[in-house]
């Protein structure tokens, strides 16, 4: 058996419009080669490119509702 087929399977779980949500923990490796481990649970990673703690999510795919329009509606 190879150290591949001995270890448990991760999940990963593609949510539309949002992240990519891996069971950790996880070792993320970056362009650059650079790894970074990850203890939590789950890690979100992002899918759109518009998050500024890349590669991890920080929910900016979520759209966003202007404070004023809210108070509008009836």
């Amino acid at each position: 058996m190879t150290e591949l087929e001995s270890r448990p399977a991760r999940r990963v779980r593609v949510v539309p419009d949002g992240p990519v949500l891996i069971d950790g923990p996880v070792d993320l490796v970056d362009a650059d080669g650079t790894t970074v481990r990850y203890d939590r649970f789950v890690v979100a990673v992002c899918a759109c490119r518009r998050s500024r703690r890349l590669p991890l999510c920080d929910t900016s795919h979520r759209r966003r509702v202007h404070r004023s329009r809210q108070d509008e509606q009836p």
